[in-house]
């Protein structure tokens, strides 16, 4: 019979023993909580809409999208320069020009090209103008950022002037400018692949880009820019935001690539509002979350079911899904006391845009103290992949009650506010680029195929550890 001493000898491996278990179930336990939790929260606030490519959409709906579509497809083609494709940064609403003492005079954003060359792309699919006619387009453009346009390491200037190329209002060597431009890069790549000169001249602005130089002595976080004045911004991206694909981009080069590391080094910042658990930027913006940082990275890259490998295995498509839909009850249950004529069920969405004050890079939730009553379609809008019955009802029902007002040649003003009254005067080229890469990636997911059909980017969530599903999972049954 055991005495005392071996009694709890043998009791103490039976403790380790199923401690030991208890370790190795752990994952499941969580991820089953994690998953029982999205469920319950999909279930408590989301509509029926569906995610991602070829959605269902009624007639009504398809040809509202086609001509919100068209409409902010023509200001990619109308506010881009014949000699350089540099397109502006901003524009009237009726399509005029800014007079030439305006100090937005001629002033183009590197970003809005990215949205523009993926928008020529739509229009070549869908034959708003002869194939032929964009295809030249895209050469233009693609000649002039490969082979005339300032470059530092392969990295632009955030903003120039349209017909010049020369560097405008100081501004800086962006990392993240520079990397929208790549996505509409690497997009028409694909579009035009079988064109002799676009892929050589894609993969040569491309491959420049010395994403290590960006790093600025840093092992994995990137610099937000360069001034050749001042040298590096202090700022890096080190936490989450609308960075990811540039991230993507950065650890897939195949000539000046970052470590895969670099995609777990930025901190993921998470809030919970009414149910929902979000990763957010982690108040680097005054408003904590405006929705825009959620939308730009799934313009191009397609995360849909694609989760991290590693606890709680996030999912960034359903981050940006819940993301949206926690910011229309923010609007609809929290804005909509203070501002009953802003905000309503179906009218809803503040994101980074113009306001009566100036640009201002609002959102939530949590709620930054400026928003004033102002809606943003473009929110709403850049979340058509993500939330179709949500975003389609929101846009349609500003058409109806403001359209007079705020619908034009390029489709919605950039922002309203029909608590006071007053209406944008511009349209923003980035904002309407976003509506209208959504919105294609809704009805057809053609710029999601486009893009992923670069083997760098695939590679990259790879190595980045941005796994199917089912994957993690399956890894996890593996090892124990």
């Amino acid at each position: 019979m055991p005495n005392a001493r071996e009694r709890r000898a043998t009791l103490s491996q039976l403790c380790r023993r199923r401690l030991s278990q208890l370790c190795r179930l752990l994952p499941f336990v969580l991820l089953f909580g994690h998953a029982v939790q999205t469920s319950a929260v999909a279930q408590t606030h989301r509509l029926r809409g569906q995610r991602g490519a070829a959605a269902r959409l009624s007639k009504d709906d398809d040809a509202f999208l086609e001509d919100l579509s068209r409409r902010s497809f023509m200001f990619f083609w109308e506010q881009s320069d014949s000699s350089t494709g540099l397109t502006l940064d901003r524009a009237h609403t009726d399509g005029s020009a800014y007079p030439k003492e305006a100090s937005n005079y001629n002033i183009a954003s590197i970003a809005s090209n990215g949205f523009g060359l993926t928008g020529l792309c739509v229009a070549a699919e869908r034959g708003w103008l002869p194939r032929e006619e964009v295809r030249r387009r895209v050469r233009l453009t693609l000649d002039y950022f490969a082979n005339r346009a300032e470059n530092v390491h392969g990295w632009f200037y955030h903003f120039v002037d349209a017909a010049t190329g020369e560097r405008r209002w100081n501004s800086e060597v962006s990392s993240i400018d520079t990397a929208l431009l790549l996505g509409g890069v690497l997009t028409a790549k694909q579009c035009f692949a079988g064109d002799p000169e676009i892929p050589r001249l894609a993969d040569a602005i491309y491959r420049r880009v010395d994403f290590g130089w960006m790093l600025n002595g840093h092992p994995t976080l990137l610099s937000m820019g360069y001034k050749p004045e001042s040298g590096f911004l202090e700022a890096r991206w080190d936490t989450f935001s609308e960075h990811l694909i540039l991230q993507l981009l950065a650890i897939g080069s195949p000539t000046h690539p970052i470590p895969p590391e670099a995609w777990r080094a930025w901190r993921r910042h998470r809030y919970t509002y009414r149910g929902y658990t979000i990763v957010v930027p982690n108040i680097w913006y005054r408003g904590g979350n405006p929705l825009f940082v959620h939308q730009y990275p799934h313009g191009w890259a397609d995360f849909r079911g694609r989760r991290e490998s590693w606890y709680p295995f996030t999912s960034y498509f359903e981050n940006s899904v819940a993301a949206t839909e926690a910011h229309r009850l923010f609007c609809v249950e929290e804005l909509a006391r203070d501002f009953p004529q802003s905000y309503g069920e179906n009218v809803w969405g503040v994101t980074a845009s113009d306001s009566a004050k100036g640009y201002l890079a609002w959102g939530g939730p949590p709620r930054d103290p400026e928003i004033d009553g102002t809606v943003v379609p473009c929110a709403a809008a850049g979340s058509l992949m993500f939330t179709p019955e949500l975003s389609l009802a929101a846009l349609k029902t500003m058409k109806e009650k403001f359209g007079e007002k705020v619908y034009g040649r390029y489709g919605f003003a950039d922002a309203f506010n029909p608590t006071t009254g007053w209406v944008d005067k511009d349209v923003i080229g980035i904002d309407l680029g976003m509506s209208l890469l959504s919105a294609e990636n809704l009805r057809t997911g053609n710029v999601w195929r486009w893009f992923m059909r670069n083997p760098e980017i695939p590679r990259a969530m790879r190595l980045a550890g941005l796994r199917p599903s089912a994957a993690a999972p399956r890894g996890l049954r593996r090892k124990g």
